[in-house]
């Protein structure tokens, strides 16, 4: 059974940072490119940012320079570190496995206000 678990989300203030974590299980990674998407209230869910299993990332145009995506050496973890944070970038936040097949986490929730 695959799942995948998010964690780090919450309230934060303007300029401040979180770090995201997705527990990957069930997968193996390196047939995945895993990412992060966000989806704010009454929006689309959107691209935040990608890696693959050989380490190439990409990002969504919004998040570039200020948030970074990476993965465990050892654990099936995959990471956001978002920082210099906006209330933009408020939302639901859910990791992605993409590969032969597609799974979805439940989503951790990103506050971001003063």
């Amino acid at each position: 059974q695959v799942q995948l678990v998010e964690s780090g989300g919450g309230l934060v203030q303007p300029g401040g940072s979180l770090r995201l974590s997705c527990a990957a299980s069930g997968i193996l990674p390196r047939f995945y490119v895993m990412g992060w998407y966000r989806q704010a209230t009454g929006k689309q869910r959107e691209l935040v940012a990608t890696i693959t299993s050989c380490g190439t990332t990409n990002y969504g145009d919004s998040v570039k320079g200020r948030f970074t995506i990476s993965r465990g050496n050892v654990t099936n973890t995959v990471f956001l570190q978002m920082n210099n944070l906006n209330p933009e970038d408020t939302a639901d936040y859910y990791c992605r496995a993409h590969g032969p097949d597609d799974h979805w986490g439940q989503g951790t929730q990103v506050t971001v206000s003063s």
